[in-house]
């Protein structure tokens, strides 16, 4: 049976990445680890927690010593690395917890990795982020070719675990693949970050805050067809290849959320516009890169994966979700989830 580590597995990506990989491959043992910090939530993987292949282990990724214990306990045939502080605001009111887990972090397993594992044969994929390539003006897409240009403290994180797994690679030999998304959304989601931002505003009544004019552009990658990239890639992609992953599915924030307005209203019977009328716009991000674009060519034509799902098909359904999960969304706006983390494992 092989052993795969998946590191970050309780959060918003880190989740749809577990449940693809215990449910597709019953013969893989799926070890999850995770801080369980405020968007790690254990009732995201309610539906496998049982599963015979999957187990949960709580633990810090920049822990050597844990880490090192875990690699020798397990011998893992690959590692899906997902674990990173991935907000960007609190990157800026707090960069050092930044270095500490995605840059210290990645490294700490990088080491256990060589140390623990047959680097003849076992893969470390590093998953990351579109943001490391800097920003783009009104054309062209991000290639996997594109320059790293990071601009915030985040993507200065990211960018920089990005050079040690390809610096690992190429100095110790070890197996690597990694991926650089475009911006996810989709089911369980914490609501710090634009789309479940706006969609818990409208079922609390709140005002929904529009960075700027609302003019800055994402490529929007529906999370469910990340997940099967990720799986794609860590089992065909070739070793040592970076793939980029997009959605194809460019959209100027304010339109974004005129849109999601729209849908919400229809879906919850409220009058046309009224959510519309409660867009406040507000000072904007420091830093705030202009555009982000991801061309997937690579991705489509070396392995043949392409997205499932328009934007609007995608957006529905998220909503949908969590309008049938308002208690899941209470319980992480309130911090209750972490009570359920103590019943389960404690």
């Amino acid at each position: 049976m092989k052993k795969i580590l998946i590191t970050g597995g309780a959060g918003f990506i880190g989740s749809h990445v577990v449940r693809q990989f215990v449910n597709a491959y019953p013969s893989y043992q799926i070890i999850n680890i995770d801080k369980l910090t405020y968007a790690g939530n254990l009732e995201n993987l309610k539906d496998v927690e049982n599963a015979p292949n999957y187990s949960f282990v709580k633990g810090d990724i920049g822990d050597s010593e844990f880490i090192n214990d875990l690699f020798s306990k397990y011998c893992f045939d690959g590692v899906i690395h997902l674990a990173a502080e991935s907000h960007v605001d609190r990157s800026i009111s707090n960069p050092m917890s930044f270095v500490e887990t995605n840059v210290k972090g990645t490294v700490t397993l990088l080491n256990a990795f060589k140390a623990h594992c047959n680097i003849k044969t076992a893969i470390f994929y590093h998953v990351s982020t579109d943001e490391v390539y800097g920003e783009l003006s009104h054309e062209g897409k991000f290639t996997e070719q594109t320059p790293y240009s990071p601009n915030s403290p985040y993507s200065a994180s990211k960018a920089a675990s990005d050079h040690f797994v390809r610096a690992y690679h190429h100095t110790y030999g070890i197996a690597i693949k990694l991926s650089n998304c475009s911006n996810n959304y989709g089911s369980h989601h914490f609501p710090e970050k634009l789309i479940p931002l706006m969609i818990n505003n409208i079922i609390n009544g709140k005002p929904l805050p529009v960075y700027g004019q609302g003019a800055n552009v994402r490529d929007w990658l529906f999370v469910e067809d990340h997940a099967k990239a990720i799986d794609l890639i860590y089992h065909k992609g070739r070793n040592g290849q970076t793939y980029n992953i997009g959605g194809n599915n460019e959209w100027k924030n304010l339109d974004l959320v005129k849109l999601l307005c729209q849908q919400m209203d229809d879906k919850i019977g409220n009058p046309k516009d009224t959510s519309i009328k409660t867009i406040a716009y507000v000072t904007d991000r420091a830093g705030h890169d202009f555009r982000y674009a991801i061309d997937s060519s690579k991705l489509m034509n070396e392995l043949g994966w392409k997205p499932s799902v328009t934007f609007e098909q995608g957006l529905s359904k998220t909503i949908d979700w969590y309008l049938a999960n308002k208690a899941w969304l209470a319980n992480v706006t309130s911090g209750a989830y972490q009570s359920y983390y103590e019943a389960m494992y404690r």
